[in-house]
C-alpha cells in the first residue's frame, strides 16, 4: 500500500530530503551534497541512491516533489539559476529511476510558500504570501491553495519589486532599487556600509571588522544608533512591499521567512508598523507574521505538490 511522499529541496550547496506520511507528518529528513558538475546531471542519481538506502520500498511511495532553483511553468523547467537545467527533463529522468510517473517540480521559493500554507504559519488560510529573506529575497503567492506561477513562471518574484525609486542599488537581475538590494542579508550589509561612511550615526560596531545581518540586528536590539537606522530602513521597504502586495493580491496572511527573519518580533513589529502606516484601509488588518517551518519549508512544500496534484 502506498503511504509515503518524498519532498526534495535542491539548493546550490545541499539537497534537503524529507520523507512524509500522506497526512503531512515528517518522518525523517536529511541532506546530501549538491553535485553541480556536468551541469547538475548527477544530482538525480545521488538523490535516488540516497533514498533507496532507506527502510521504505519505492512501491510504497505515492510520488515525489521537487523544489528547484529554476523558473518553472506547468511542471516544465524554463530557466535554471544556480543549476544549468534549462530544457532538462527532470521529471522524465527521475520517473525512470524510481519507476513512478508522479513526479512534480516547482520553483524553490514557491514551494517554501506552499510549505508554510500546508503545515506552517499560513495553515488554514486560502490565500497567503511568503517573503523569504536570505542571501537574496525570494517569495511565493498562494491563492486557493495553489501557487501563482504567472504567465512565464515569474509569479512571486517579490525580491524584484522596485521599491527604491531614487538612487537605488544595482540588483543581480540588472535593475536598480529592487527589494533584494535592501532587505536581503547582502543588502542589509550593503546599507550598513553605505550609512557608516556618512559618519552621522553613533555605533559600537567595528566597521572594518566582520559584519553580518545578525550582528547588525543584535546591535540594533541594544540601541546601537547606526544598526537601528539600518534595521528601520529595511523594515520601511519591507512594509512598503507588503503594502503593494496587499492591494494587488489581498492575501489573508503574509509570512516572513529566511535567515533574516530570525530577528523575530523585533523586525516583524517594525514591518507591521510601516505597513499599517501606508496600507489601504480595507487591508490594514492583513496578518504579517514570521514563518514557522524554517529551512524545512521547502521539503514540506515539495511534498505537498504530490498531495495537491
Amino acid at each position: 500500500m502506498k503511504k509515503y511522499i518524498y519532498g526534495f529541496d535542491i539548493g546550490g550547496t545541499t539537497v534537503k530530503i524529507g520523507l512524509f506520511r500522506l497526512n503531512g507528518e515528517l518522518i525523517k529528513k536529511w541532506e546530501i551534497h549538491t553535485n553541480t558538475n556536468n551541469k547538475g546531471r548527477n544530482i538525480l542519481n545521488d538523490i535516488y541512491h540516497s533514498i533507496i538506502n532507506q527502510n521504505v520500498a519505492l512501491n510504497e511511495v505515492v510520488g515525489y516533489g521537487f523544489g528547484i532553483p529554476c523558473q518553472v511553468k506547468n511542471n516544465t523547467i524554463l530557466n535554471g539559476v544556480n543549476i544549468d537545467w534549462k530544457n532538462y527533463d527532470l521529471i522524465g529522468e527521475f520517473s525512470k529511476l524510481v519507476n513512478n510517473d508522479l513526479v512534480m517540480i516547482e520553483n524553490d521559493a514557491n514551494v517554501a510558500a506552499l510549505g508554510e500554507a500546508w503545515m506552517g504559519a499560513a495553515k488554514g488560510y486560502r490565500s497567503s504570501v511568503m517573503i523569504t529573506l536570505g542571501t537574496g529575497v525570494g517569495g511565493g503567492v498562494i491563492i486557493n491553495n495553489k501557487i501563482v506561477e504567472g504567465a512565464n513562471g515569474s509569479g512571486g518574484e517579490i525580491g524584484h519589486l522596485k521599491v527604491v525609486h531614487e538612487n537605488g542599488a544595482l540588483c543581480n537581475c540588472g535593475n536598480y532599487g529592487c527589494l533584494e538590494t535592501i532587505a536581503s542579508a547582502t543588502g542589509i550589509k550593503r546599507v550598513f556600509k553605505e550609512l557608516s561612511q556618512k559618519q552621522q550615526f553613533r555605533t559600537t560596531l567595528n566597521q572594518n571588522g566582520k559584519i553580518t545581518a545578525k550582528i547588525i540586528f543584535d546591535a540594533a536590539k541594544t540601541g546601537d544608533e547606526l544598526a537601528l537606522e539600518v534595521v528601520d530602513k529595511t523594515a520601511y521597504y519591507l512594509g512598503y512591499a507588503c503594502q503593494l502586495l496587499s492591494v494587488v493580491i489581498n492575501p489573508e496572511i503574509i509570512c516572513i521567512g529566511g535567515g533574516v527573519s530570525n530577528a523575530g518580533d523585533f523586525l516583524i513589529d517594525k514591518i507591521k508598523k510601516e505597513f499599517k502606516r501606508s496600507a489601504f484601509n480595507t487591508v490594514k488588518e492583513t496578518i504579517i507574521t514570521q514563518a514557522k517551518l524554517g529551512n524545512d519549508a521547502g521539503i514540506y512544500g515539495a511534498a505537498s505538490l504530490v498531495i495537491n496534484d
